[in-house]
């Protein structure tokens, strides 16, 4: 048998992540050739040529995902009923295989783990739909960059609230938008500098006095 390579080094030659390798098995689209003795996978690099082969030969995306955001865990209810419409749109348009993508973060954290793997996957030609129920539960700005970078993917982006705003509203919601995300960092830094001074006074309380340190140098 060909050399076998592990899964990471299968990884980076695919440009995924070990995850997602680990999901194609489940689906069948590339399963390892051999498992070791402790069960990691194994692959061939022929495996993995022939496969860039087979991805860079599909011309459509295919899969169909909706995508539900929350800013806090304390919004999990919304996050509930926001899956439930979306749900609700996805079985009125006759729609099957939507896959459904759940994540609690800030719409200006572009660094949120499964708002990335979803970009990645857009860009690797992977997504056909993008639904959402609107347009800030992908991102609270920048929307418009997004969807063209989706579209020229070939992944279509579909927002169930089409509501346009007057210009004035925009700002006003723009604005208020900036000032909830400054306010938070700002509650953020005053907690870190009530942990900072607990931190100075557990230490100055545990420092050594000036007489107690002459002790412990004789």
């Amino acid at each position: 048998m060909e050399n076998t390579i592990s899964t990471g080094k299968a990884a980076k030659l695919l440009g995924v992540a070990v995850k997602t390798l680990q999901r194609w098995e489940r689906e069948g689209r590339l399963v390892p050739v051999a498992r070791t003795d402790s069960n990691r996978r194994l692959y061939t690099e022929k495996q993995i040529r022939e496969f860039i082969g087979l991805r860079n030969a599909v011309s459509e995306p295919t899969r169909l995902v909706a995508y539900c955001r929350v800013s806090s865990a304390a919004q999990k209810p919304d996050l509930a009923n926001q899956r439930k419409v979306l749900e609700e749109f996805v079985v009125a348009k006759g729609l099957a295989n939507v896959e459904f993508i759940e994540e609690v973060g800030g719409g200006l954290n572009f660094k949120r783990k499964r708002f990335l793997a979803l970009m990645d996957e857009v860009g690797r030609r992977e997504i056909k739909t993008l639904i959402l129920a609107h347009r800030d539960r992908l991102t609270r700005f920048g929307f418009e960059w997004f969807e063209h970078f989706a579209e020229a993917n070939g992944c279509e982006v579909l927002v169930l609230n089409q509501e346009r705003l007057s210009p004035e509203q925009e700002m006003v919601q723009d604005l208020m938008t900036i000032v909830h995300c400054f306010s938070s960092r700002l509650h953020g830094l005053r907690n870190y500098r009530k942990k900072l001074d607990e931190a100075l006074k557990m230490d100055a309380e545990h420092e050594p006095t000036a007489i107690e340190k002459a002790k412990q140098c004789n």
